[in-house]
């Protein structure tokens, strides 16, 4: 951390308390946030803020992603997904983008212009991107897309998605592409239902569908067809890294309400934090998170040098989100029956963390990536 990093932090942790976390309740009635939020971030200069100056970005590194992340985190503030937008989709441009799909789409996405989402999920394939079947069939200048996607995050607001399709329907994850979606007023492009999830519900998660939807053939990224699963393998390790800085984050917000709430709880004349098993358990759980934030600021060391390798992002993804899942189900136990309440904030991260485990890679999947990398 410098002086940069605490006022973007300052700036964060103020956003999301006031700009958001009044908005909660009234978000989770409706199932997604105001669309006016992307706009007040971009003002705030909380998107795309590791993007060059040059293309309207904040010109800053990771270290300006994680901070965000952080606070948006620790504020429980999951109305909108600035990870996909400004950590993921930004990247994409910014490093398989010709120079003018970067100046088209990454200064309008730094102002809140435009909201950014990855389409890769679909009903029959997931993690094993290779099975996908969304189609994207070049004709004269323009591609032709047919097919589906689901479990799109920020998919009800979003305007510019990046879509992974087959342009080779034969040649397996070769025949992997990504194209580019200016969706208003787009052809044949139309979104699904906003999906019911078990957390996270004030989350924009949408399917869309794909009907003969004509765009042209520069919105391919890289400029030349089958290039889009090394480009999706190339990206992964940052998106699994800024998962990993969330349940961090996360996992610490719990302790500390977890803490707060046993010193003033009573059972049998003291309070609940007079009992050992509560010392104890939160002993556990604080040297978790502690171990937890070592591993993960080693792994951000490395990203900054360019040294974070597929297998090491891996085992941050998923022990981080499996570590964060113990560490609050831990501490809703320890609030008894209050911490089923969703008024409380402890049993609306339990229900939130799950999908960590899931999204980025099921953590299986992550432990196969590591065997793979031993056994070689």
């Amino acid at each position: 951390m410098d002086a940069d990093l605490e006022m973007l932090r300052d700036t964060a942790r103020r956003f999301f308390e006031n700009e958001c976390v009044p908005h909660e309740q009234r978000w989770t009635e409706q199932h997604h946030a105001d669309r006016g939020i992307w706009t007040k971030a971009g003002q705030a200069g909380l998107l795309c803020a590791s993007i060059p100056e040059e293309y309207g970005g904040g010109g800053g590194s990771f270290l300006h992603e994680a901070v965000i992340c952080e606070e948006q985190s620790a504020a429980l503030v999951a109305a909108f997904s600035n990870n996909v937008h400004s950590g993921i989709v930004a990247h994409y441009i910014l490093a398989y983008g010709s120079e003018a799909q970067k100046r088209r789409w990454l200064p309008r996405m730094a102002t809140g212009e435009l909201v950014a989402a990855i389409a890769m999920s679909e009903p029959g394939a997931g993690t094993d991107l290779q099975r996908i079947k969304t189609s994207a069939r070049r004709d004269g200048d323009t591609y032709v897309i047919n097919g589906s996607k689901t479990f799109i995050t920020n998919g009800y607001h979003a305007n510019l998605i990046v879509v992974a399709v087959k342009t080779n329907a034969e040649a397996g994850a070769k025949g992997v592409s990504l194209v580019v979606l200016e969706t208003d007023g787009l052809p044949g492009f139309r979104r699904g239902r906003i999906l019911e999830k078990l957390g996270q519900k004030t989350l924009d998660t949408v399917e869309l569908f794909f009907d003969e939807v004509r765009v042209p053939v520069d919105h391919l990224l890289g400029g030349e067809e089958g290039r889009g699963f090394v480009q999706l393998m190339q990206q992964l390790p940052q998106e699994r890294l800024l998962i990993a800085v969330g349940a961090v984050a996360t996992m610490h917000r719990a302790i500390a309400d977890t803490t707060a709430y046993v010193r003033q709880r009573q059972i049998f004349g003291q309070p609940l934090m007079a009992m050992q098993n509560t010392r104890f358990k939160l002993a556990e759980c604080q040297t978790q998170a502690t171990v937890a934030r070592s591993f993960v600021d080693d792994c951000i060391q490395r990203l900054l040098r360019g040294e974070l390798d597929v297998p090491t992002a891996a085992m941050a993804k998923w022990w981080t989100t499996q570590t964060n899942c113990q560490i609050i189900d831990e501490c809703l136990q320890l609030h008894g029956g209050y911490g089923y309440m969703t008024e409380y904030p402890i049993a609306r991260m339990y229900a939130d963390v799950r999908v960590s485990k899931i999204y980025g890679g099921a953590n299986e999947v992550m432990k196969e990536i590591i065997a793979r990398s031993m056994d070689r």
